[in-house]
């Protein structure tokens, strides 16, 4: 399959289960307030990775756990929005790149300059 093909299925897979994951009533998914983060599909599309991450106090494992159990469900739901000839099956893995990417504005955003240095970047010195 020629990789343009799957690179627009992972788009529309992201979007789709993104929407799906919002009909989920597993409170250990809808309390995490899960985001899906990228998808991708293998070439003969029997298996997806889903990659997500979530905000709140929840304990990763039981979203994970939450997640799993909501796998068929999500399955259903993708078989009837996309038209694909396979469906696959699910494997969720957790992103912490957006956790991640916060800590690190966070330390970007904790830097100061001294006086001498501001002055000196104001001037175009090094």
């Amino acid at each position: 399959m020629a990789n343009y093909r799957r690179d627009r299925i992972n788009d529309e897979m992201l979007k789709e289960v993104a929407i799906v994951l919002r009909e989920v009533k597993d409170p250990r998914v809808a309390r995490a307030f899960v985001s899906v983060t990228a998808a991708e599909v293998t070439p003969d599309l029997k298996y997806a990775k889903i990659y997500y991450s979530f905000l709140g106090e929840s304990d990763p494992k039981e979203v994970a756990k939450g997640l799993k159990t909501a796998a068929g469900f999500i399955r259903g739901q993708i078989a009837r929005n996309m038209n694909l000839r396979i469906t696959p099956e699910f494997t969720f893995i957790h992103d912490n790149s957006i956790k991640h990417g916060a800590h690190i504005a966070t330390l970007l955003e904790g830097i100061t300059f001294s006086d001498d240095e501001a002055k000196a970047n104001e001037d175009g010195e090094d």
